[in-house]
């Protein structure tokens, strides 16, 4: 496994857009509901969340509207997942202007699947860029033991993509360990994929941990993906195996893949597996029945179960399994992060012991 820096004030730093879920209850589809949950979000504190709730510090470096309730709101969530946080503080500039993302996604029931919508319109968080941050005093005076990136910051806007190059460059400088979730979005991509290549070609090259399935490291790296052919888990395995040795061919730093296998039987149970490697050893985690309340953050749970492992100093083998036990506990909440009570909780998710506990 990669060598941890020592004698960080921090365990995880998370560069994010947040924003609100808003969510209909009883499982209602959204557009035929009038009753909804909002919660604050995004992909990148859904990761953090598993080991700050576990008790390891956390950073968030965001972007916020100046005077905004929903702002306020975000704040107030960041803090109740025990999480600190940094950002700049834009005015609104008039009612047509900035405001935090807003995702619109039912969590679907039965055979009804789940429907996603995301309002970006306006989004304060695509105006992050280093010249609001000291990134001098966060990564050499306070430092992280892991910074965690995702594709879907790096190609919010040109200059999240620069932003997140930024960091990249200045958490390898001070010894950071760099977590890379590709997270393509073809939406995001259109018009840019020159431009964002080269971006993501850079921060992987810089990674010592690489996410993703097998679309994101064709599209986002243009890696060879998996032959086609087998249906059988035995030959998607040797498949996906074949293509990290690619991989880590192009990007020799990146010492972690993983990448999490899901088959949806309904809205309400999925087969869940996963697999992960550190370059020599594997961990194949064969797909499991699980219940599903909400399906929305088990791919973040399992990052941030994985990432915990790390921090922790665990093996491949143990850390995936944590993963894989963060993703399934994330898709029994309302919220789409976990927020385990402790590890005994996670470890008896995994061995399917879901007895009460007195």
């Amino acid at each position: 496994m990669t060598e941890l820096k020592k004698n960080c004030k921090y365990a995880m730093i998370v560069p994010t857009s947040m924003g609100t879920r808003l969510t209909p209850v009883n499982q209602q589809p959204f557009h035929c509901s009038d009753t909804f949950k909002m919660q604050a979000t995004s992909a990148e504190s859904n990761v953090a969340s598993i080991s700050s709730f576990l008790g390891l510090p956390v950073k968030v470096l965001t972007a916020f509207v100046k005077g905004s309730p929903i702002s306020h709101y975000i704040k107030d969530n960041i803090r109740s997942r025990r999480m600190d946080f940094e950002g700049p503080e834009f005015d609104q500039d008039s009612p047509w202007g900035y405001r935090h993302q807003i995702n619109m996604a039912d969590s679907g029931c039965g055979m009804r699947g789940p429907r996603v919508h995301n309002d970006r319109a306006g989004e304060v968080g695509r105006l992050l860029s280093v010249e609001h941050f000291d990134l001098d005093r966060i990564f050499a005076q306070d430092g992280a033991q892991i910074v965690h990136l995702s594709g879907l910051i790096a190609a919010l806007s040109p200059k999240t993509g620069q932003f997140c190059l930024d960091i990249a460059r200045k958490a390898k400088e001070n010894g950071s360990l760099i977590s890379f979730d590709l997270n393509h979005r073809a939406s995001f991509w259109k018009g840019r994929e020159s431009e964002l290549a080269a971006i993501f070609d850079e921060i992987a090259g810089k990674s010592d941990i690489l996410i993703g399935n097998e679309e994101d490291f064709q599209l986002c790296l243009g890696i060879e993906g998996p032959k086609a052919g087998g249906e059988g888990l035995d030959e998607k395995i040797d498949s996906f195996k074949e293509m990290i040795s690619r991989v880590k061919q192009n990007y020799p730093d990146a010492g972690i893949f993983a990448n999490t296998l899901r088959e949806v039987i309904s809205a309400n149970q999925h087969k869940w597996g996963a697999i992960a490697t550190d370059g020599s050893d594997w961990e194949v985690i064969e797909p499991r029945p699980i219940g599903v309340l909400d399906r929305i953050g088990g791919g973040d749970g399992f990052v941030g179960g994985l990432l915990y492992g790390v921090l922790k100093g665990w093996d491949i083998h143990n850390s995936a399994r944590f993963g894989w036990a963060t993703g399934a506990l994330a898709t029994t909440m309302l919220t789409d992060y976990a927020q385990p009570a402790d590890e005994e909780q996670v470890w008896s998710i995994w061995s399917g012991n879901a007895r009460v506990k007195r």
